[in-house]
């Protein structure tokens, strides 16, 4: 178990230095609480002396790593951090402060639920902090959750697992059900933040001594410049964008002014191939550069999210936020494996949350397709691949994207930004691969090479058909 902080230690270990408390019109009670719950006072009055606090959470505005956010810290030592009606004036005046001077709102979390002692009074300010939560969201103001040990009941289900990202300290009781109402037998390991980690519930673990610089970093990047122009990328394509036709891009009207990204310069070989047969190879060959490199290359420093947050993770689907050219970039990159179902949602997760924020987005497409095992189909395959269509189809900032290696059917294009997509010389994109093409068709394995050729998949055809954008060049040409 992780050790537990008061909540004005936890503010401290975050921030620079000030925290300017937000003062709220304390709401009066009578006797006991809306209940009349016998002893409630005498409760409330031990707390607050023990603490020396006088609800359950505390709510002010600060900086941490120079960029000013309004932060609500839980204190568990009140009522084990209980939400009641003065709680959920709290956090709503929170979040009404946020909103009106456009901050973002970090949460530092340490919870046992809603307060018996008020009952469904209580259990009601789990709505009214969802609404603000969603009106916050809606203003496009980023929503950071740090979860502290215990944080479980709708106090998880509403700050923490409804912020846009959500981190965790090491050890650290994370679940609904709280440890005196679950199931006898229940596994203790399954209530914790690494195995919410695990099931993509939370973006990742972070120990208490790098919480205020990985918080700062990713202030930073989810407030910082997203909008200043973009030198156009180096490419052997038409620069201009389809107005008409199969590629034309459907101007939403949410759509932002945002700048697009540019690609990223291809890494591999700068040789197109002859037929098909050989960029297939390219795109397969296990020395051609893949997402870490080009991620490497591209962003001075970034941060990723991980999980759908229905219950799945794909380390073959990297998704996060990160620095490029002093603006930020939001990016999803594949990286060579069958994509599974929860890759596609944490993709489409990234989408959105950038569009929110009015962050652009680039993609890197590198996938052999979708993951086709029974467990991909238990697991939702064709609903998640639809979900990534219709994100990157709605997408409210530019879409950019890059195919680096193999660009496998409708498991990749889900992934592809219409009208603005470019290619590698080392990469191919075909409606199905050549010897799964052959074998439908029913031709023997000496006709895949011809197959390939007659599928139009390398770099040239490509843009030859107007499917891509250009080639991107080559580094230091």
């Amino acid at each position: 178990m992780t050790e537990r902080r008061a909540a004005r230690e936890a503010v401290a270990l975050v921030t620079d230095g000030e925290f300017d408390e937000l003062s709220v019109p304390v709401r009066d009670f009578k006797p006991d609480g809306p209940l009349s719950w016998q002893g409630y006072d005498d409760s409330r009055a031990r707390a607050a002396a023990r603490t020396g606090e006088e609800e359950s959470v505390v709510c002010g505005r600060a900086s941490i790593g120079g960029t000013p956010a309004v932060l609500i810290a839980f204190e568990f030592g009140f009522l084990g951090g209980s939400l009641g009606e003065r709680t959920g004036d709290r956090l709503e005046a929170a979040y009404s402060y946020a909103r009106e001077h456009r901050l973002p709102l970090v949460s530092l979390v340490a919870t046992g639920g809603s307060r018996m002692q008020e009952g469904m009074l209580a259990l009601t300010q789990l709505q009214r902090v969802a609404r603000q939560s969603a009106l916050t969201r809606e203003a496009g103001l980023a929503q950071i959750a740090v979860l502290r040990d215990p944080t479980t009941g709708g106090g998880w289900a509403t700050l923490g697992a409804g912020a846009d990202v959500t981190l965790a300290l090491p050890g650290a009781q994370v679940g609904f059900a709280g440890s005196r109402v679950r199931p006898p037998g229940a596994d203790p390991a399954a209530y914790t933040a690494e195995a919410q980690v695990s099931a993509g519930a939370v973006d990742a673990v972070v120990p208490p001594e790098a919480l205020r610089e990985t918080l700062a970093l990713w202030l930073k990047l989810l407030t910082g410049p997203s909008t200043r122009a973009a030198p156009p990328p180096p490419a052997l394509g038409t620069p201009d964008l389809p107005a008409t036709g199969r590629n034309a891009h459907v101007e939403l009207p949410t759509s932002p002014p945002t700048p697009a990204a540019p690609p990223p310069p291809a890494l591999g070989t700068p040789d197109l191939p002859a037929t098909g047969r050989d960029a297939v190879q390219n795109a397969r060959s296990p020395h051609r550069p893949h997402a870490l490199a080009y991620l490497d290359v591209y962003f001075t420093r970034r941060v990723e999210i991980s999980g759908d947050r229905c219950g799945g993770t794909d380390p073959g689907m990297l998704c996060g936020f990160g620095s490029h050219d002093g603006r930020t970039v939001a990016y999803a990159a594949q990286c060579g494996t069958a994509t599974r179902p929860a890759g596609y949602r944490t993709a489409a997760r990234l989408i959105r949350l950038a569009g929110r924020l009015g962050i652009p987005v680039l993609t890197l497409v590198d996938t052999p397709g979708a993951a086709n095992d029974a467990e991909a189909e238990r697991q939702g395959a064709g609903s998640a691949i639809a979900d990534l269509f219709a994100a990157v189809a709605t997408a409210r900032t530019p879409v950019t994207t890059l195919v680096i290696g193999e660009g496998g059917s409708g498991g990749a294009l889900a992934l592809a930004a219409p009208g603005n997509t470019w290619v590698t010389p080392d990469s191919y994109f075909s409606v199905i691969a050549p010897e799964l093409a052959a074998a439908i068709l029913k031709r023997p394995a000496g006709e895949v090479r011809a197959t390939a050729d007659q599928l139009r998949i390398r770099p040239q055809d490509l843009l030859d058909l107007g499917v891509v954008r250009g080639i991107v060049g080559i580094v230091g040409e």
